[in-house]
């Protein structure tokens, strides 16, 4: 464990105290995970405080624990469905920090928005929102960022099928685009294996 990492660690431990849910070093990177009522102002802490310095935000990210390799049992089983993941960075300490908190509502998750922190977190949240349904109060411009205006769902989740459920198609008749249902059949395609005798050894 380097240095710097090992003083994150402990400062974390000694400024948030029971505001920590979790806090893990796994391959060199420590992930601080918080309550979901606690998130803005955790974030705030890690950004203002100039014993972490967090100026940067670098991405944000959903995360749908529904089901986890393969629809095996998580290991997130017991813990709200949706989580959004930060990564920090610290130019001042030469260090970066994960910072995860779960929507306590899965029908209608909900976050405060990092905006007011880090104006880097708008499109991030916005992708967020459009991907996982994610709902973040007080970003000022919550749509859509990757699909359009009217696609129906949330594509990352996990119970999202993977056609859709429309399709658009431009119209000639009406010379417009149409959505209707999708015509594609889901099938399942299985890799065709070809296994040759004495294949890759020297002959």
């Amino acid at each position: 464990m380097s240095q710097s990492i090992e003083r994150l660690k402990n400062l974390i431990t000694e400024v948030l105290q029971e505001r920590v849910i979790d806090l893990t070093l796994a391959l060199g990177e420590l992930t601080l995970t918080v309550g979901a009522r606690e998130y803005f102002a955790v974030a705030q802490v890690l950004k203002d405080d100039s014993r972490f310095a967090f100026e940067q935000l670098l991405d944000l990210c959903g995360v749908d624990y529904s089901e986890y390799k393969d629809g095996a049992p998580s290991q997130y089983s017991d813990k709200p469905r949706f989580a959004s993941v930060v990564h920090l960075l610290s130019l001042e300490h030469n260090v970066r920090l994960r910072l995860k908190t779960f929507a306590l509502d899965d029908e209608m998750p909900i976050l405060a928005s990092l905006c007011p922190l880090w104006s880097s977190a708008s499109w991030f949240e916005r992708e967020a929102f459009d991907m996982y349904g994610i709902i973040f109060e007080g970003h000022d411009d919550l749509r859509r960022i990757l699909t359009d205006y009217g696609f129906v769902g949330h594509p990352f989740r996990k119970d999202f099928p993977l056609s859709g459920h429309v399709e658009m198609r431009y119209d000639a008749e009406q010379s417009r685009v149409i959505y209707q249902p999708v015509t594609i059949e889901p099938r399942e395609i299985t890799p065709r294996v070809v296994r040759e005798e004495h294949y890759g050894s020297a002959h």
